[in-house]
């Protein structure tokens, strides 16, 4: 492997294995639902983890990417199935099938 890309086969395979761990059946641009609160609004965050909005239990989204806060909580971005970005929901609000 080039010595260019050996850094990066590294992240690959550990979002692969964040994947599996977290039990994602979906990849960035599937279509899920936001749910799991039990009829309440789920808090939307911004990259600081400061809530910047809120979105509908039970409503449509689509994940654009996947990541972890620094204590390994997983998180995703979510848009509207419209394409607005929303902001990052904590991946265990997140429903796909």
């Amino acid at each position: 492997m080039s010595e260019k890309l050996a850094p990066f086969a590294g992240l690959t395979l550990a979002a692969l294995a964040a994947a599996i761990a977290w039990g994602a059946t979906a990849l960035a641009g599937d279509r899920c639902k936001a749910t799991g609160a039990m009829g309440a609004s789920i808090a939307l965050h911004d990259q600081r983890k400061t809530v910047i909005g809120a979105i509908e239990d039970g409503k449509s989204i689509i994940v654009q990417r996947y990541g972890e806060d620094d204590h390994g909580r997983p998180w995703a971005y979510v848009a509207s199935p419209g394409g607005k970005r929303l902001g990052w929901l904590y991946r265990e609000f997140i429903r796909c099938s």
